[in-house]
């Protein structure tokens, strides 16, 4: 069993604009880039619930970057830093950093999306992951966009215990940086149901039963030939942390 945080490698490299990211990885075998959600970061994502673990146990080598704009990876407030699909190009760049071959690719919520913009710009994985995310939010990247927005733009001024509240309350245990977040929404890029009918390797969906957050993840699943569905407990905020998001993820690819 490896321990989730003694067993935690951490390493250095930069985009292709030369901005200095990072990302976390532990446990030895295949490769999986794991990408985290927006307002997140590797060790909140992956770790602290144990999902990198549950994974790596299985005999993987498990990769999370921290996005830019994100956790350990540079926050410039420059909007010029943030221009559209930057997320996948960096995504790109640490597959070329780290001269993986042949690895999975796997993201929660932003994350998955940002896995399907890397497909669409040319990666090739063996399989993918695509967690919390539906359809809706890869074809119409603007709704979920406004949301954010209106949260990032409005702190501290929403009812106690509304979604609003509780996405707040999220930035705040993340320590995010509310204008290095707001410029990742202008980097978000539709893609098109023609891109996703063109993917060619095996995907798998995961969503919480509860989670409408990004569209349906079913109907992502039945928009990308061959790729399957798997609903797990909870909505958008709380599927993340049930054991149930690393054990899909670790069951696919183990297969």
């Amino acid at each position: 069993m490896i321990d989730r945080m003694t067993d935690v490698k951490e390493g250095r490299f930069n985009g292709r604009d030369g901005t200095e990211l990072a990302w976390k990885e532990t446990g030895e075998g295949r490769p999986l880039v794991l990408i985290h959600g927006y307002f997140s970061n590797a060790l909140t994502n992956w770790i602290r619930y144990g999902h990198a673990v549950l994974i790596a146990d299985a005999g993987f080598r498990v990769i999370m970057p921290d996005l830019r704009g994100h956790g350990d990876s540079a926050k410039p407030h420059d909007p010029a830093a943030y221009p559209r699909d930057v997320l996948a190009d960096d995504g790109l760049a640490l597959v070329d950093h780290l001269g993986l071959a042949d690895y999975d690719l796997a993201g929660y919520s932003l994350g998955g999306r940002t896995s399907v913009r890397m497909l669409v710009k040319g990666a090739a994985p063996r399989r993918v992951v695509l967690c919390g995310m539906g359809l809706d939010g890869i074809l119409h990247t603007a709704g979920r966009g406004d949301y954010f927005r209106k949260v990032l733009t409005n702190l501290g001024s929403f009812p106690r215990g509304s979604g609003e509240w509780m996405t707040e309350a999220f930035l705040k245990t993340t320590g995010g940086d509310p204008v290095a977040l707001l410029n990742i929404l202008e980097t978000f890029v539709d893609t098109t149901p023609e891109e996703l009918a063109a993917f060619d390797r095996p995907v798998l969906v995961v969503t919480g039963r509860e989670d409408d957050d990004n569209g349906s993840g079913e109907a992502l699943a039945d928009a990308i030939p061959g790729a399957r569905f798997q609903p797990i407990p909870g909505n958008h905020m709380s599927a993340v942390v049930k054991p149930e998001l690393g054990q899909a993820i670790r069951d696919f690819l183990a297969a």
